[in-house]
């Protein structure tokens, strides 16, 4: 319970302007969210440059450290370095819920807002899709090799031509009968 306290921001407090709040996160703060799976350590921190206006509050999120990740091929622990910008708004309206996944709705009475899960989910959506160990990542994967510098158009000034040689291609072949008894249904329409 403490743990989620720590990432309260108390809104209500806050006067019209810039406020800026720092947010220290640890290995611990990754062990307190369930079904994590890709970091187990971490550390970063969070600045959180808060803008309060009349009816909005819009936090600009700038998260930058390093986590611990397993590579996806030698399953070995290396350091990933992170360093991003999120937004999020928080609009004042009648009830508490989420409009969009950048703006939520909240009271004028609302008391504090929690970004601990967003922070995490932030950090989530950082991650690269293929953790590679730095030693690894010179190494060419096979899927990646097969095809390399082989690529294949059309130019439009000879677009004509091809289909005259694809027409005179198709005359040539034999023709299935069922659709020539089909194209003697159409002629007679």
């Amino acid at each position: 319970m403490k743990f989620w306290r720590t990432f309260d921001i108390e809104v209500i407090k806050f006067l019209e302007g810039i406020h800026e709040i720092d947010f220290e996160i640890g290995d611990s703060f990754f062990q307190h969210f369930e079904d994590n799976e890709l970091v187990d350590k971490g550390n970063l921190t969070a600045r959180v440059k808060m803008k309060v206006g009349a009816n909005v509050i819009e936090m600009d999120f700038h998260i930058s450290g390093k986590v611990t990740l397993i590579c996806d091929r030698s399953l070995e622990p290396f350091e990933q370095p992170l360093d991003f910008h999120e937004k999020m708004l928080y609009k004042f309206g009648a009830e508490e819920k989420e409009i969009d996944e950048d703006v939520y709705m909240i009271t004028r009475d609302t008391p504090k807002v929690n970004v601990a899960q967003l922070i995490y989910e932030f950090i989530l959506l950082a991650l690269p899709l293929k953790k590679i160990h730095p030693d690894y990542r010179n190494e060419m994967d096979d899927e990646e090799y097969e095809g390399e510098g082989i690529y294949a158009y059309i130019d439009g000034q000879n677009s004509e031509s091809s289909e005259d040689e694809s027409d005179s291609e198709e005359d040539n072949k034999p023709v299935d009968p069922r659709w020539d008894l089909l194209k003697k249904l159409k002629n007679k329409e």
